[in-house]
């Protein structure tokens, strides 16, 4: 089983900066591909980024050039770096891991782009 846990969400104002973190633990050895997804109000969950155990990334077009996805040296801790931040990123954030050909997601974390 694995356990997710997401951290750093929060109130930012238009053009801030947030640093997500998504710690894995659990009785596994490591996780493979990882990812963030978010869902706004209203709106269905969709991919942020995702990032693989090789270390490949691929990011949504809505945040191309804003949004950074890594792994820890540890590779079952995984950020998201996010910057120049939008209204529009309003969502609360998950994570996700694949581990043995099952998804796990943690409880999300809340992002408010306000002024």
């Amino acid at each position: 089983q694995v356990q997710l846990v997401e951290s750093g969400g929060g109130l930012v104002q238009p053009g801030g900066s947030l640093r997500l973190s998504c710690a894995a633990s659990g009785r596994f050895i490591n996780i493979n591909d990882m990812g963030w997804y978010r869902q706004a109000p209203g709106k269905q969950r969709e991919l942020v980024a995702t990032i693989r155990s090789g270390g490949s990334t691929n990011y949504a077009d809505s945040v191309k050039g804003r949004f950074t996805i890594s792994r820890g040296s540890a590779k079952n801790t995984v950020y998201l770096q996010m910057n120049s931040l939008k209204p529009e990123d309003t969502a609360v954030y998950y994570c996700r891991g694949l581990y043995r050909y099952n998804y796990y997601w943690g409880q999300g974390t809340q992002v408010t782009v306000s002024s």
